[in-house]
């Protein structure tokens, strides 16, 4: 698999597991190509809908801002996403994962035209603790990119450096993060994704 980081904001690979799920849509002239991008794009950037795309055995996500409320736009950077994952809950995250976008960035080149942010696990921002509250360790991303090549237009989700998270105080959150944490850097999370990165493309309404 092949996905050119046009934003330029994926991480290099050294530490711990790499996921990487994609899918593409490819169209009969680039103006119709143009015009799903901005479609894929607006799927993308709606992280508060993302259940809708990735079907019933995805992961709810809500998008919250930097003062700590829930919104119904699209993502912007200092955001954090609240994850709300199959099964039990994060006792530090009161009963949520976190991450924050970190990174977003849009580019267009030539016939190219690419955007994609980047989140980080991020602690509770209704917590007390200065920790992440996630089941992967802070040095994991989650980079979602959507990019049109003359009539095509791709969506590519990419997990680099992923650790179950074991840096946490509390010994039912710490065996949590590796049960979940080992089950996502497999099946679980290249399934979410891959599903995500289907939905983000289908030709369907």
């Amino acid at each position: 698999m092949e996905n050119r980081d046009y934003p330029g904001i994926v991480p290099p690979q050294y530490t711990g597991k790499e996921v990487e799920a994609d899918a593409s849509a490819e169209w009969k002239d680039d103006n119709e190509a143009k015009g799903f991008y901005e479609t894929a794009k607006r799927r993308l950037l709606y992280v508060n809908h993302w259940h809708k795309l990735a079907g019933l055995i995805s992961a709810r996500f809500q998008l919250i801002d930097s003062n700590g409320t829930e919104v119904e736009r699209s993502v912007e950077k200092g955001d954090y996403l609240r994850i709300d994952i199959p099964g039990p809950g994060s006792k530090e995250g009161d009963g949520y994962d976190w991450v924050r976008v970190e990174e977003l960035s849009e580019k267009e080149k030539d016939n190219i035209q690419s955007i994609g942010f980047r989140v980080r696990p991020a602690k509770n921002p209704f917590g007390k603790k200065n920790e992440p509250a996630h089941f992967y360790s802070e040095e994991a991303t989650s980079s979602f990119i959507v990019t049109r090549e003359g009539k095509k237009v791709t969506a590519a989700i990419i997990d680099r450096n992923i650790k179950p998270n074991d840096e946490v105080g509390s010994i039912t959150d710490a065996i949590r993060h590796t049960a979940i944490g080992m089950s996502a850097i497999g099946a679980f999370s290249k399934l979410q994704w891959q599903n995500l990165a289907d939905g983000i493309v289908s030709q369907k309404d």
